[in-house]
């Protein structure tokens, strides 16, 4: 008899499938989410299990997942819609964990605490009429008082500080988290800045046939034959300017260096 049933919903399933192919409409669409809510919730039970996300969110973006298969499923293809709908309605649930997912990774059993502990949290308050403290909180969950403040602790870490959020207040503005970090790229901007201009102070005081040499191999990739035709000297000669050189930039600039240090 079930089997029966089942069968007709399917058939009528597919009828439905196969008149959404030639009319796009609202209400064929609306009919056939109805018809496959249960496939839904059978999904968004199976992963609420795997995770601290209530099966109502899960639900809710499942439906998002079904309405995209509808939309493109072939009957023609001669899948079963069921088949074809499942990676679709999972896969909504799985980029919804996946953009809600934390940056500090809880383990299973806090998790699990965690979730069981908003259940035992309202009872008592019900019954108390106020906020339990640790100590009964612990009790109801038959663990340890430490164990349910490390998971307490843990469930409000688990997402990093926004970058925007406020840190100080001005008269006239306020200073964000992300003001107060140092931007490291800027940084090394400025020290490469301060690199190049001490190479060109050292190079300036070069002779400028060495100069030319050391500007040519260096900084524009030039053969020590090509920079030799261009300067008018040997191969040779070429090379031992360049040597001699760049140990003067190393002698101008070593004493800055050591300046720099002692600062």
């Amino acid at each position: 008899m079930a089997s029966s049933k089942s069968a007709q919903l399917r058939s009528r399933g597919m009828e439905l499938l196969m008149q959404y192919k030639v009319d796009r409409s609202v209400k064929l669409r609306n009919q056939l989410v109805r018809l496959n809510a249960g496939l839904v919730r059978k999904i968004a039970h199976r992963v609420s299990h795997q995770c601290a996300e209530p099966y109502e969110d899960l639900e809710q973006i499942g439906y998002i997942g079904l309405i995209r298969s509808i939309e493109r499923f072939d009957p023609g293809q001669g899948c079963a819609f069921s088949s074809f709908a499942v990676p679709y309605i999972r896969g909504e649930m799985l980029h919804f964990l996946r953009d809600r997912g934390t940056t500090v990774k809880i383990p299973r059993r806090w998790q699990d605490l965690q979730k069981e502990g908003q259940k035992r949290q309202a009872e008592l308050i019900r019954r108390y009429g106020r906020q339990p403290s640790d100590i009964e909180m612990a009790e109801a969950l038959t663990v340890s008082v430490q164990e349910w403040r490390q998971v307490k602790l843990a469930n409000k870490n688990r997402m990093p500080l926004s970058l925007d959020a406020t840190v100080c207040h001005q008269i006239d503005s306020s200073i964000t988290l992300g003001d107060t970090l140092p931007d490291v790229h800027y940084q090394l901007l400025q020290i490469l800045e301060e690199d190049r201009q001490q190479i060109q102070r050292a190079m300036s005081q070069l002779e400028e046939k060495t100069r030319s040499a050391i500007e040519f191999v260096f900084f524009k990739g030039l053969s020590r034959k090509e920079v030799a035709e261009r300067i008018g000297v040997s191969p040779m000669t070429v090379t031992r300017r360049i040597q001699r050189g760049v140990e003067q930039m190393i002698a101008y600039l070593q004493p800055q260096q050591d300046l720099q240090s002692d600062s």
